[in-house]
């Protein structure tokens, strides 16, 4: 008589979201649903090199880099987009549930409600939308939205060219790590300048996680946390978690031209939460701007 085996847990593959290292892969399954609607399954860890809880609480940012992950993910597998095929990301909001965010005595067990639309094909290449509902057990801990498009590797090159996958000027240095949440300098992105609420973006293509994997421009998470670094930064020294983030974002950051980061800190809400809107500038043109809601903590 066959032996029932269990269900095990395992991550998808890594090539799917996009990932050189196993253990930067947070998700764990997926199922299909309603049509383009699916629910993705992942793991966020109790504690991460870079995404480390504070205070008690799961780091916000988990959500960004678990949506860019699932949309990667069902694009290759439910869309048919080549494995080699770029991803351009034009916007990624989400708004999370503080009081949800606690990190438990185990990993955290995540499920997303992706549902896709506005989609558009030209070959093999896929533009689309998608809404995200994220679930911690029976509790909606953030709702989210995104957006990108898919180039092939020709259509790539062709708007690109060839760049270089490193920085080769001289980092800037880092400003303080604790004015910005941080222990390690090394995890800082931002230099300061003489100028108050600015900085420039450094953009260390050696760092581990954030350039997991080589590539010739700024990585969109990296732009998410010197946003984060930025509103941090302005609420100083109150800590502050990132508890939504609303950001598009217009043009490749190119790592070897000055990106320049400015923040200005909105008026208060009723609910106690603070508005920070963080841009970034190149070459005299945006290539992101994202408002992140401030949640002080402590």
């Amino acid at each position: 008589m066959a032996r029932e085996i269990p269900a095990l847990t395992t991550t998808v593959p890594r090539q799917y979201v996009h990932r050189a290292a196993i253990s930067e892969v947070f998700l764990t399954g997926w199922e299909t649903g309603d049509p383009d609607g699916f629910i993705v399954r992942g793991q966020w860890p109790r504690g991460h090199a870079l995404f480390a809880p504070r205070f008690g609480q799961q780091d916000p940012l988990l959500i960004a880099e678990t949506i860019r992950q699932g949309g990667t993910l069902l694009a290759h597998t439910e869309y048919d987009v080549p494995l080699d095929h770029h991803f351009l990301m034009s916007s990624l909001e989400y708004t999370s549930v503080h009081e949800a965010l606690t990190a438990g005595p185990v990993p955290s067990e995540v499920e997303l409600h992706i549902t896709c639309h506005d989609i558009a094909r030209r070959g093999k290449q896929v533009s689309m939308r998608y809404r995200v509902h994220v679930w911690l057990g029976q509790i909606r801990v953030a709702v989210a939205s995104a957006s990108y498009k898919t180039l092939s590797p020709y259509v790539y090159r062709r708007v690109r060219g060839e760049r270089p996958v490193s920085n080769d000027a001289v980092l800037p240095p880092a400003v303080d790590p604790a004015l910005v949440g941080r222990r390690d300098p090394r995890d800082v992105v931002l230099s300061g300048s003489e100028s108050p609420h600015r900085w420039l973006l450094r953009a260390d293509t050696s760092h581990p996680l954030f350039f997991d994997h080589p590539v010739d421009h700024v990585p969109g998470m990296l732009l998410l946390e010197a946003a984060r670094q930025a509103a941090q930064a302005v609420m100083h020294p109150v800590p502050v978690q990132a508890l939504g983030m609303a950001s598009t974002f217009s043009h490749y950051a190119e790592l070897n031209t000055p990106c320049r980061i400015a923040a200005e800190v909105g008026q208060r809400g009723q609910d106690g939460n603070t508005p920070v809107r963080v841009t970034g500038v190149q070459n005299g043109q945006s290539v992101f701007d994202c408002t992140v809601t401030t949640w002080p903590l402590g």
